[in-house]
């Protein structure tokens, strides 16, 4: 094997003609990478994953196989087919928070899509909406709207794109409200395989998208979640000024924080962690 790449959180192996992809347990938040890892983090992402790979078996994927992998990287790697990946993050947002929060409380909109107004932090939209941004390399992502997707990408794939993120949200989310989970948005990646759209990367993790208790939820203020969002809560507390270095988590927050993960992944899936 050939190490390639190191993302803020997985680690990519050239392996032949395939690639091995390798989650590790880094945490990053407001994309810088912290300094304490989360114990069994890349292995609960990756199993949480392939869970959903499996659920979407219409949509095509990179996956070739979960368990042909290095034994040092079982359980928290998956070989995967190598893309020609789309340089576009596509966010699907089913409820309003975060970054979406902020540009709606200034504008009324996000990513240049008018909402009703009056909407309250966590409240549900009228309906899921797409909300691409810049895929960037350093740094941070910036919020485009659909029409530079399709400056960029061209109509057809710009629409193709918009339809994949919308139609695996909205499924997706309706399932985790059964198991008490509601899904406030995600982020998903594309490629290109054959001349084919696969969706790549990860999909519906609880670091790719916003989980929040169903039975917890509240309109009008934050939300609790079972997401790395109580890192990046803890983040800001402490008055760091979201640029690198990030500071040391401390103890009682990396065992809250892996607790919050293998709930997540037990409840989607309705499996035990063991």
């Amino acid at each position: 094997m050939r190490h390639i790449h190191a993302g803020k959180v997985r680690d990519l192996y050239e392996d032949g003609d395939s690639l091995i992809l390798v989650a590790s347990d880094r945490v990053s938040v407001y994309d810088v990478v912290l300094p304490t890892p989360i114990p069994d983090k890349g292995a609960l992402l990756t199993q949480l994953s392939n869970w959903w790979f499996d659920y979407f078996t219409d949509v095509p994927n990179h996956v070739l196989s979960t368990t042909d992998v290095p034994a040092e990287f079982a359980g928290r790697a998956v070989r995967v087919k190598p893309l020609k990946m789309i340089q576009v993050e596509c966010i699907a947002r089913g409820y309003l928070s975060g970054s979406g929060l902020k540009e709606y409380q200034r504008t009324g909109s996000v990513s240049g899509i008018a909402l009703p107004p009056g909407l309250r932090e966590g409240d549900k939209l009228p309906e899921p909406i797409f909300t691409p941004t810049t895929k960037a390399s350093e740094g941070h992502d910036e919020a485009i709207t659909f029409d530079d997707v399709v400056a960029q990408e061209g109509r057809e794939v710009a629409e193709r794109l918009r339809a994949l993120t919308l139609e695996i949200y909205s499924r997706g989310a309706a399932y985790a409200v059964e198991r008490g989970v509601i899904i406030a948005d995600t982020k998903v990646e594309f490629g290109w395989d054959a001349g084919e759209i696969v969706l790549g990367d990860e999909v519906l993790t609880s670091d790719s998208s916003r989980y929040w208790p169903a039975a917890d939820w509240e309109p009008g203020r934050a939300q609790s979640s079972f997401d790395k969002q109580f890192v990046r809560d803890w983040s800001t507390s402490t008055g760091w000024d979201k640029e690198p270095p990030g500071p040391e988590i401390p103890a009682d927050v990396v065992a809250a924080t892996r607790q919050k993960y293998m709930e997540a992944y037990e409840l989607i899936t309705g499996k035990s962690w063991v």
